[in-house]
């Protein structure tokens, strides 16, 4: 028989159950106005309409709206552009390209969604042509296994005026692919380094699921650095957001001496995959809907059973890897996050080297306008020498 999770109360948003469609549009509205993730991704003259206008909550409602903004403003844009507007053409490319972004959240679990995902990603390409320092996006070669991808897709941008600038490598969560890394990508631009934005395992394009060996597409982008001629990418440091805090947290285990540092940013490392905390965090407040369905997905796995024992199976405790050297490692969390437990942190700055920690107010990931230059800061000074 599969197993079935109960929807606790603990961590849960309104009795432990689905949020309904008038309250996830306040929720979203909320997120809005604070300009945080995901809602960030909407402009502020039109945003709310935008919500307000949502019809319902399942795949075919929600990605056929989100989806039908998108093809109107790339429509425009597309306009604008063979109008030799460019100020436009940019500005209705990154409209779609938030649109296109909602259609697909949290994840392309429906035809109507996975449309969206794949116009995200053309027209944040398309947006990025006008900006100061575009994107070059990049296939690297990746010997995956059978039923796996070839290659890893990868968004390159090189600050201006150095020939051989550090790397930071970055990638987001279970909902949060490369194209949500421009914030991070602008800042650390501004410091003087290049970026190289990937999608966290089992997400977006990424060629493999969330297995427990999925550090491969990693690895494999940190050895095809080292041999491009125009970035100092020996020794780089990474920055994981969300769940893909895991795999910075990893990689800065498995390889100490190929990386400068690594920023685990609300990801876990062994409490989070044990059954009561999968019990504990169904339905965190932190989350708009399907949170479950999303890690399925980035699992590759079809009940909570299966669920339940792929996400055990991810414990780095449990595969030895917590008492072994590592790389200078950043730990930055909210306080009372309900996706991922705190006690993870704990376990962290109790085993192996010592950690540096960065705790902010509030739940997942810690959202502050603090929060994003603190953890640029540290990797530059990791990156240049300041640490």
């Amino acid at each position: 028989m599969t197993q079935q999770f109960p929807a606790p109360s603990a961590g849960a948003d309104v009795a432990g159950r689905p949020k309904t469609l008038a309250e996830a549009k306040a929720w979203m509205t909320t997120r809005w106005q604070a300009r945080t993730h995901p809602m960030n991704a909407l402009p502020l003259d039109i945003g709310a309409a935008w919500i307000d206008g949502v019809p319902g909550l399942d795949g075919e409602s929600w990605g056929t709206y989100w989806g039908n903004l998108g093809d109107a403003l790339r429509a425009e844009a597309a306009q604008a552009h063979d109008a030799g507007d460019a100020t436009r053409a940019a500005d209705l490319y990154q409209r779609a390209s938030g649109a296109y972004f909602m259609g697909r959240f949290p994840c392309p679990n429906h035809p109507a969604k996975a449309a969206c995902a794949i116009g995200e990603r053309e027209t944040y390409l398309a947006a990025s042509a006008y900006w100061e320092t575009p994107i070059e996006r990049v296939a690297v070669p990746f010997q995956g296994r059978a039923g796996e991808g070839n290659e890893i897709p990868v968004l390159l941008r090189r600050p201006r005026g150095i020939a051989r600038p550090r790397v930071v490598l970055m990638w987001g969560g279970v909902d949060a692919c490369k194209e949500q890394m421009t914030a991070a990508s602008d800042a650390l631009l501004a410091k003087g380094l290049a970026t190289i934005a990937m999608d966290n395992a089992g997400t977006g394009e990424s060629p493999v699921r969330g297995v427990v060996d999925a550090e491969r597409p990693f690895i494999a982008v940190l050895d095809w650095l080292r041999g491009r001629p125009d970035l100092d990418g020996g020794r780089p440091a990474c920055l994981g957001r969300s769940f893909g805090g895991y795999w910075a947290t990893k990689l800065a285990h498995m390889l100490p001496d190929r990386l400068a540092g690594a920023v685990n940013w609300g990801g876990g490392a062994h409490f989070m995959f044990q059954p009561e905390w999968i019990l504990a965090s169904r339905y965190p407040d932190s989350y708009l809907m399907e949170l479950v369905e999303t890690r399925r997905r980035m699992l590759g796995v079809d009940t909570d059973e299966e669920y339940a024992a792929a996400f055990q199976r991810l414990s780095l405790l449990d595969q030895g890897l917590l008492d072994l050297p590592c790389a200078p490692l950043l730990l930055v969390n909210g306080k009372d996050d309900r996706q991922c437990p705190i006690a993870d942190i704990h376990l962290l700055m109790e085993r192996g080297n010592p950690k540096s920690v960065r705790l902010f107010p509030g739940g997942h990931m810690g959202l502050t306008p603090q929060t994003l230059p603190t953890i640029v800061d540290w990797l530059a000074g990791q990156l240049q020498g300041e640490r």
